[in-house]
């Protein structure tokens, strides 16, 4: 590839053993606008999660196994090898530049787009060897046709469907300032940012954020964006909740001008170096999750009430599209990429529907035995009536997120495949049902989802459950249900979101999953403390041809028959007289 070349010419001009380019923008984000697509324009690599590492003769991408099969396609003929990565979300190709490159050598990195912490791990990783790390400046400028950055028209996320103006949020957030020592609190992250001001946008595909900076202190809020977004009406609107509006690269400059005395916090994982570099040394740094994240993560009882009525207008999409599939499959052309596309246009008939949550993972037989697998027009197939088919979708309305996952059998299911789906359902149900006392982490949780694959020798290679924004992004720190480092570190609180989503795959021939996402609760208060429980949000039939409802307990029966009972006495109100008969039949007890 001759973009290659170009960036080896720039490591023998610069006297560089290698270069990172990783997945990523300024803003630590998950998903970026095109503007950043830095490795699908080095490599032809489309996947959200990678890191690509060149040397003058050497060039490979990390990325897990969601993507080894994408990224084998997508790599051939580029000279980017694919380097498998053995545990997901790890940055293990600095084991590899650790273990490959000679003492005193030296890396190029754009240090807007890694975060202080990431580059404190490099540090230490390479402090043997005494491998040097240069900011770079070059990354891209062989992308003649590169898109810009993204300006596009926010708008104000009203008060009505938030519960919380963004003036008392911010004395939230000052009166916690106050508690960690902190003069000022930086904030780069796209979804604090939206959620803090109350501003969404359309900068990046399924997220409905904007491109910005924030900057907080006792007396003034400044919130640092394209000019050419925000309208004149929105900055007036913004002003009389205390926010000042000004230039999106005006950032490194208020940073610059922080006075003595200064104490300013910011996120080390989520806060890039160059910024933290722009931070006068007569400053003192705090170091500490965004304050915002802990607080958005706890929805407000007007949250939780929208959420729960946009459970119900994608429960009556989600019927009506597996209605529509049972009767049209075998009838007509239906691929994996059709079928989602005809979800989507249930959804978008709905009151508040802006769009999708996130690419649909819609996979048919052995497709679906790839956890996050993504239809391409090379690799969707045909929907036959026979087989199992999972499909996981979400959407995004102006009161509420959603995520619901389900597998379905289009024809006569084996035993095989009903044990496998009845072992994944038991552990959806323990977790649902989990009672715990206050303090408890996901990663305490995650067993009762396992345990009944585990006493088969079975399991599943990703986490159990992720928190979701509100009308924010489907996939939002920092709680989580699983093994990894954000599992151990947060605890569950009360009206916090988690998806809740189980699973197991047969390699080569089908996948399933099964998600509701879940709200916690309190459920008690003894002389032990507080504990809580969880309230199942998601509306949608649980698939009872693929159930051996001898394997479940009668606690677990008793609560899917209960939870049909709510699907159908919830949903039918919205659906017409043919549409309660399908839905009467999905839900009917066993």
């Amino acid at each position: 590839m001759n973009q290659l070349q170009a960036l080896r010419t720039e490591l023998e001009k610069h006297k560089l053993a290698a270069c990172i380019i990783p997945n990523t923008d300024p803003h630590q984000s998950e998903y970026i606008a095109t503007h950043w697509n830095l490795i699908e324009h080095y490599s032809d690599f489309t996947g959200s999660t990678a890191n690509m590492v060149l040397t003058p003769d050497f060039a490979g991408l990390w990325t897990d196994s969601r993507y080894f099969i994408q990224a084998e396609k997508e790599l051939k003929n580029t000279g980017v090898e694919l380097v498998k990565l053995k545990i997901p979300h790890t940055p293990e190709y600095i084991d590899w530049l650790a273990e490959t490159l000679p003492e005193n050598s030296r890396i190029g990195l754009d240090a807007r787009l890694f975060s202080v912490a990431l580059i404190g791990r490099m540090q230490r990783a390479f402090a043997t060897k005494n491998i040097q790390l240069l900011d770079i400046d070059w990354l891209g400028n062989d992308w003649t046709e590169r898109p810009a950055l993204p300006a596009k028209p926010l708008f104000l996320h009203e008060e009505k469907y938030c519960g919380k103006s963004s003036r008392g949020k911010l004395q939230e957030v000052r009166a916690k300032m106050i508690q960690l020592g902190a003069s000022h609190h930086l904030i780069t992250t796209l979804d604090d940012i939206a959620w803090l001001f109350n501003v969404r946008g359309s900068d990046v595909a399924y997220n409905p954020v904007v491109t910005a900076y924030a900057m907080v202190d006792h007396q003034n809020a400044r919130l640092f964006v394209q000019q050419k977004a925000i309208s004149d009406d929105i900055k007036t609107a913004l002003n009389k909740q205390g926010i000042e509006v000004l230039p999106y690269g005006n950032i490194e400059t208020e940073l610059n001008a922080l006075p003595k005395g200064t104490s300013i916090l910011y996120d080390s994982g989520k806060t890039s170096l160059w910024l933290s570099q722009a931070i006068p040394n007569h400053c003192r740094v705090i170091q500490a999750m965004n304050i915002s994240t802990g607080l958005k993560a706890a929805k407000n009882t007007t949250e939780i009430a929208g959420v729960r009525n946009v459970m119900e207008r994608d429960g009556v999409a989600l019927v009506r599209f597996y209605k529509w599939l049972e009767e049209h499959i075998g009838k007509e052309n239906i691929t994996e990429i059709s079928a989602s596309d005809q979800l989507n246009k249930f959804r978008a008939a709905q009151k508040n529907y802006v769009g999708e949550s996130f690419g649909a993972i819609s996979g048919y037989q052995a497709n679906g035995a790839l956890p996050h697998y993504k239809s391409t027009p090379d690799t969707n197939i045909k929907l036959e009536p026979k087989g199992m088919y999972l499909l996981d979708s979400g959407g995004q309305y102006l009161d509420g997120t959603t995520d619901t996952t389900r597998t379905i059998t289009l024809g006569e299911p084996t035993e095989a495949e009903k044990r496998n789906f009845t072992l994944v359902l038991k552990g959806m149900i323990q977790l649902t049902q989990a009672i715990f006392p206050a303090g408890t982490k996901g990663v305490q949780l995650d067993i009762l989802a396992r345990q009944a694959l585990w006493q088969e020798g079975k399991n599943y290679g990703h986490g159990t459950g992720h928190g979701v924004g509100f009308f924010l992004n489907v996939h939002e720190g920092p709680q989580s249900v699983g093994t990894g480092a954000s599992s151990k570190n947060a605890a569950l609180v009360s009206g916090m979101i988690i998806s809740n989503e189980p699973g197991f795959y047969l390699e080569g021939h089908y996948g399933i999953r099964i998600e509701n996402l879940i709200h916690v609760i309190p459920h008690s208060q003894t002389q032990f403390g507080d504990f809580y429980t969880f309230e199942t949000l998601t509306l949608c039939p649980i698939d009872q041809q693929l159930i051996q409802a001898e394997l479940l307990t009668d606690k677990e029966l008793t609560w899917l028959n209960n939870y049909h009972q709510e699907v159908y006495a919830r949903l039918s109100p919205h659906l017409n007289e043919e549409e309660c008969a399908w839905l009467a039949e999905q839900t009917r007890g066993l």
